[in-house]
């Protein structure tokens, strides 16, 4: 997909990869942005002239069926939406800060919501001549780590279920892609980890991708950990587990 003049929607775009993809994308194309901090999706629309901003609290998914409605009054067509938000709590069930409504909230928007959006801008997609899914993932979504156990599942969910979907288009005009990424120095991941790619980099490596047509495009370390499931799945895992 050459991407320039299309509709692309964001989902997570005010800050970390999301923000960088709008950045690179936005002067080429029209941009529609969903997000939930509505300071800072006033902020983006000051910042990138012809974007569109619309608010969700991606937690909340009757708000989220408004939202997409409200996109689709506008947008008779879209050609590519980026299910990029995402959060991940790190506390272990065993320990005493571990917040049990966090369990509802982190599956709703790492695996729920991307599954909605997809289905409620069906129609516009299936409008594009040609029109591609990507959904943002994880090394997570491959092998587990031992922290963020809730957050691998939902990852480990959008992997298998982007599978199911890419099989469900296949005759259509929309192709599913899968972006598994490494550690990104995001917002999210602020205090873990080390050797992070920058949200820049990782923006850049996604539109290649997407450009290419690359339906699991493994970034970075994750080529490494694949390689590793394949001639040593054991060892892969115990690598893993000690984050």
């Amino acid at each position: 997909m050459k991407i320039t003049g299309k509709h692309i929607v964001i989902s997570g775009a005010t800050s970390g990869i999301g923000l960088a993809l709008t950045r690179q994308l936005y002067s080429d194309n029209k941009v529609i942005v969903i997000g939930r901090n509505t300071q800072k999706l006033k902020a983006l629309a000051e910042q990138f002239k012809g974007i569109s901003t619309f608010h969700v609290d991606l937690v909340n998914l009757d708000q989220l069926t408004t939202t997409t409605a409200n996109i689709l009054s506008e947008f008779a067509v879209i050609d590519l939406l980026i299910n990029n938000a995402a959060v991940q709590n790190t506390p272990h069930f065993t320990a005493k800060d571990f917040d049990y409504s966090s369990i509802r909230d982190e599956i709703t928007v790492n695996f729920t919501a991307p599954c909605c959006l997809i289905h409620q801008l069906l129609p516009a997609l299936l409008a594009s001549n040609s029109a591609s899914i990507v959904n943002i993932n994880s090394g997570l979504g491959l092998v587990p780590k031992t922290s963020s156990a809730i957050y691998c599942a939902t990852k480990g969910a959008l992997n298998i279920f982007s599978q199911s979907l890419n099989y469900q288009l296949e005759n259509t005009n929309i192709d599913v892609q899968q972006v598994f990424l490494e550690l990104v120095e995001t917002p999210m991941s602020q205090g873990r980890g080390s050797h992070k790619i920058s949200a820049e980099d990782a923006a850049q490596k996604i539109i290649e991708g997407i450009t290419l047509g690359t339906t699991e495009h493994d970034i970075g370390k994750v080529k490494l950990l694949r390689l590793l499931l394949r001639i040593a799945p054991s060892l892969a895992r115990k690598i893993m587990k000690k984050y």
